[in-house]
């Protein structure tokens, strides 16, 4: 049966009122980007991840926090999936811009950065396959801004480099019974900016501005991070500033 002229005018005007239907303020609102409200993993909606198939992530709820959480990711088929996470420690006074951090204030700086190496007082885990460097009672970190060997491992301390301003490695057995250099300020020193920024082994508290993981999962990152996928580390808040999503 065909339909009759009234039903059909109705029915267009029934599709017209569809067609408006949302296209208010409320409709064209954007919203969420795509990324979170698909559900996206934290490295899909980051600016930078490195370039690798690996990414540590190290989220503080805010700048002033001392506590958050280290995540590690890999890129499996195209999709960021997490292989495991810890509880972390940051900076006794939060963390902060790592581009202008400033030495000697106890936070860590945010920011995206490689991972040139291990190193450590006990033996690299099973399975390790970064560099991994054996600390020696020799073994120093030279934080001395005066010196050429500034923000550079040492061994032994080089004459320019005040013990005072520097880390004597084998001193902190528990912080560094395992650990990764973090790459900040490391390719081309800036003096002043900071020295010495590791991802480690837990201490008492805080620490003086290094990422501090329980001593297992610092032992299931080294067996986990391989060099051929470029791990880096991206270190930020959860929104702000310092948002990590920024790095």
């Amino acid at each position: 049966m065909k339909p009759s002229f009234l039903a059909l005018a109705a029915g267009a005007a029934a599709l017209a009122l569809a067609a408006t239907a949302g296209s208010g303020p409320a409709a064209a609102s954007p919203g969420p980007p795509a990324a979170e409200r698909t559900g996206a993993p934290l490295p899909a909606r980051m600016a930078d991840t490195g370039g690798g198939s690996q990414l540590i992530t190290a989220v503080a709820p805010k700048t002033s926090a001392t506590h958050g959480r280290l995540v590690w990711w890999e890129k499996r088929h195209g999709r960021w999936e997490r292989a495991g996470s810890a509880p972390a420690r940051f900076g006794s006074k939060g963390v902060t811009e790592g581009s202008t951090r400033e030495q000697g204030t106890n936070t860590t700086p945010t920011g995206l950065y490689d991972l040139p190496y291990g190193f450590g007082i006990s033996a690299a885990p099973p399975g390790t396959e970064v560099d991994y460097r054996p600390v020696h009672d020799d073994s120093w970190w030279c934080e001395d801004n005066a010196s050429t060997a500034y923000n550079r491992w040492a061994e032994p301390l080089p004459a320019d480099c005040a013990a005072k301003e520097s880390e004597r490695l084998a001193d902190y057995p528990t912080q560094y019974d395992r650990a990764l250099v973090i790459g900040f300020n490391y390719d081309e020193p800036v003096r002043g900016r900071g020295a010495g920024i590791f991802l480690h082994v837990n201490g008492k508290g805080a620490t003086a501005g290094c990422v501090s993981v329980p001593a297992d999962a610092m032992a299931r990152i080294l067996a986990w991070a391989d060099p051929d996928r470029r791990p880096h580390i991206a270190i930020g808040t959860r929104s702000g500033e310092t948002a990590i999503t920024r790095y």
